[in-house]
């Protein structure tokens, strides 16, 4: 018994181990503008993607090379940008709901030259997706995390065969996968964060990989 606690131990330590390794070799090749932006608004306490997984969705987006790709939370346009810069044939709609985040967005998309690639909405992404149409090849979920599973239907809709979803910070501090212990205000974020897992798993008309990146990624493909 204490053999196989022993090997459980060393194995956890060489995963945890291997986890560093990678993470320090992602290093996205994005303007140094862009770096500084991620930079300043951590620093002001916006949530914006984790290194790790905005080189992710960059080498993801390079091979996919989308043409249309739909976001729902702006933030501050740090991953409006990257996408558009690592994709410069494609144009991209982003849905925020934060007034101050989506004119702030707006000013920074500008400065990048991308403005004339991009339509912004603001408003409820459930309420705003439901009266969009067409299709769109990539969808960069970012938005309410307990919101995910509310926009499935839609997304549903506007994917064609082949449009991709990825959903960023699925595994959240350990709390959706129970390596951590859920704070009691979290407990709601993290049940219907498992319920959009395991429905996206069950649903035949998606193909779904979780991937332990950054805060966790859910990459599902439209069958």
């Amino acid at each position: 018994m204490l053999q196989k606690i022993g090997e459980k131990k060393e194995e956890s330590e060489s995963l945890s181990a291997d986890k560093e390794y990678a993470a320090s070799l992602c290093v996205p090749h994005l303007p140094s503008r862009l770096h500084a932006l991620r930079r300043d608004a951590l620093s002001r306490g916006i949530p914006v993607m984790e290194e790790a997984t905005l080189q992710y969705l960059c080498v993801l987006l390079a091979a996919l090379r989308p043409r249309r790709i739909l976001e729902i939370g702006t933030a501050v346009g740090l991953s409006a940008a990257a996408m558009l810069l690592t994709c410069p044939h494609a144009r991209l709609t982003t849905l925020e709901s934060d007034e101050k985040r989506y004119e702030e967005a707006g000013k920074n998309l500008s400065s990048f030259g991308l403005s004339d690639r991009v339509i912004r909405h603001l408003g409820d992404a459930g309420e705003i997706l439901s009266m969009m149409d067409g299709t769109y090849d990539f969808v960069f979920l970012d938005g309410p995390k307990a919101q995910y599973g509310r926009y499935m239907s839609e997304l549903k809709r506007l994917l064609p065969q082949g449009g991709t979803v990825f959903a960023d910070d699925v595994l959240l501090f350990g709390w959706v996968s129970g390596r951590t212990p859920v704070p009691p205000k979290h407990r709601l974020f993290v049940r219907k964060m498992r319920a959009y897992l395991d429905a996206l798993s069950r649903d035949e008309d998606f193909s779904t990989v979780v991937l332990d990146v950054g805060g966790g990624v859910a990459l599902s493909v439209r069958l």
